[in-house]
């Protein structure tokens, strides 16, 4: 019997609930509420390291930040020696194409691959033009996709001011659409398709942006524990600070330009699943939909990743299988824990090719569950920890040694912190024991006579911000390789 085909889609900054089957008030996703439909929703998946390079990492290895080494952003990291799920799916005489943001170092590796069409959305501090940028040029646009000065780290916005069929989600849907044309029609194809929106900059097309013209957008929430700023562990204080700079309606504009970037998304996603039916193998083809890690995007007055809350780190997982194959089925939603991890050990077992002993992940079409799931980011002051079991999830900050529980069964949205309720001691208790269980490396100083500890509080004062959160620049001609190009995610007083 013929392996089947398998298409990984993989956003930037798309949170779990950002979806109309999810039950968002405004976001349009009729693709991907469908895809769900034709398949299996995964209701608590998890990016286990939520910010760009450790979760990604995790994506393509099978492993925590515990095996492949970052926990926090390390941009000059190369990958570790360990397979990969494009290695793994060659070895079995898969090809494999890739197109768009893989985000790994140095740019050029292919991490398994055959081969890479790169948008590594113009970090040409690292000496590489990307094929996003060749194509550009090759079109009269050279060094001009940043020509709207907005930034990558940031919540401004404007409308794409190039022509639409070179906006960056157009372009990695045609690389993709012509790979898999362009297959071996003898083997089987792994396809990833990596979407680097709805990550800033916030550059929407115009028309998706008049498409939420009368569409209500929703205003952040924020729980009571939020409100003040100064009672916040130190790293959330440092993401509330983001948004310091911009009003109530500069907000609704930042969720709307966000949101338009999303369906934009969801509609070139059609366009992918209309060539696999085109070529006459839609039902040869398992396709996977997520994201690398969620964004605050205002709630709790935050913004961007690097925290441990619902939104940066809850992301959406969507699985649609072959016809027939029960153990996806369609219509089904699960809520058993998953993270990124998972996605290699699933897919593979889903094609019948054999897991790699290096792979951490569990299969989500298996029968094994786990019973928690840890999370992490970060190292120093702007650490966080987390616990998550089936109900509740349990955050530690050691900056402070500041513990948070929430009932996600009863509270989704995290309005209400639960640490000082005195009816939990005993789950407080026993999550505290579970999650110092999982500490390593560094973490250690964090603990003394088998009890948390952490380390002094601090409080969060921005400093300059310089580089206006790495806005980049024209990128022809190309700059030199430096390294004053790194950005400093939280610029701070020293």
């Amino acid at each position: 019997m013929t392996r089947p085909n398998v298409l990984l889609i993989v956003t930037d900054h798309w949170f779990g609930d950002l979806l109309g089957i999810a039950g968002h008030p405004a976001v349009q996703t009729p693709i991907l509420d469908q895809l769900a439909r034709n398949g299996l929703r995964f209701t608590s998946a998890y990016s286990e390291h939520p910010v760009c390079l450790p979760a990604r990492r995790s994506l393509m290895t099978g492993t925590s930040a515990r095996r492949h080494g970052d926990r926090s952003f390390q941009p000059t990291l190369q990958m570790p020696d360990l397979p990969t799920l494009a290695q793994t799916f060659r070895d079995a005489g898969y090809q494999a194409q890739a197109v768009g943001k893989i985000h790994v170092y140095p740019q050029r590796d292919r991490i398994g691959f055959d081969d890479v069409l790169l948008d590594d959305e113009g970090r040409t501090i690292f000496g590489v033009t990307d094929d996003y940028e060749i194509y550009l040029g090759d079109a009269g646009f050279l060094g001009r996709q940043y020509d709207h000065g907005m930034s990558n780290n940031n919540y401004a916005w404007r409308p794409w001011h190039l022509p639409e069929e070179t906006h960056a989600t157009n372009w990695a849907t045609r690389m993709t659409v012509r790979a898999i044309k362009r297959r071996d029609p003898k083997r089987p194809s792994l396809w990833y398709c990596g979407y680097r929106h709805p990550h800033p900059p916030l550059v929407p097309l115009q028309s998706y942006v008049d498409l939420y013209r009368d569409i209500e957008i929703d205003l952040p929430y924020v729980g009571a524990w939020a409100e003040e700023r100064g009672a916040l562990p130190y790293n959330a204080q440092a993401t509330q600070a983001r948004g310091d700079s911009l009003s109530r309606q500069q907000i609704l504009a930042a969720r709307r330009a966000f949101y338009a970037l999303c369906t934009h998304i969801d509609h070139q996603i059609g366009s992918l699943i209309g060539t696999l039916r085109d070529e006459g193998i839609l039902d040869e083809t398992i396709l996977l939909f997520t994201a690398d890690h969620g964004d605050m995007l205002g709630n709790h007055g935050m913004w961007a990743k690097q925290v441990l809350y619902e939104n940066a780190s809850r992301i959406p997982m969507i699985l649609m299988g072959m016809p027939g194959d029960d153990r996806v089925g369609f219509g089904r939603e699960d809520d058993r824990l998953v993270c990124l991890r998972d996605v290699m050990p699933t897919l593979l077992d889903l094609c019948g090719v054999a897991v790699p002993e290096s792979v951490e992940g569990l299969s989500m079409v298996g029968e094994a569950r786990r019973e928690t799931l840890y999370g992490e980011f970060g190292e120093g002051p702007h650490a966080s920890r987390m616990l998550r079991n089936g109900r509740h999830k349990l955050i530690w900050y050691p900056c402070g040694n500041r513990l948070q529980l929430f009932d996600l069964q009863e509270d989704p949205q995290e309005l209400q912190d639960r640490a000082g309720d005195p009816g939990l001691d005993n789950l407080r208790s026993e999550l505290s024991q579970r999650l110092l269980s999982e500490l390593y490396g560094s973490d250690e100083s964090w603990i003394r006579d088998g009890a948390l500890v952490g380390e002094p509080a601090r409080t969060f004062v921005p400093g300059p911000n310089r580089s206006l959160s790495a806005t980049r620049g024209r990128q022809w001609p190309v700059s030199p390789p430096n390294d004053k190009g790194f950005m400093q995610f939280y610029p701070e007083s020293k």
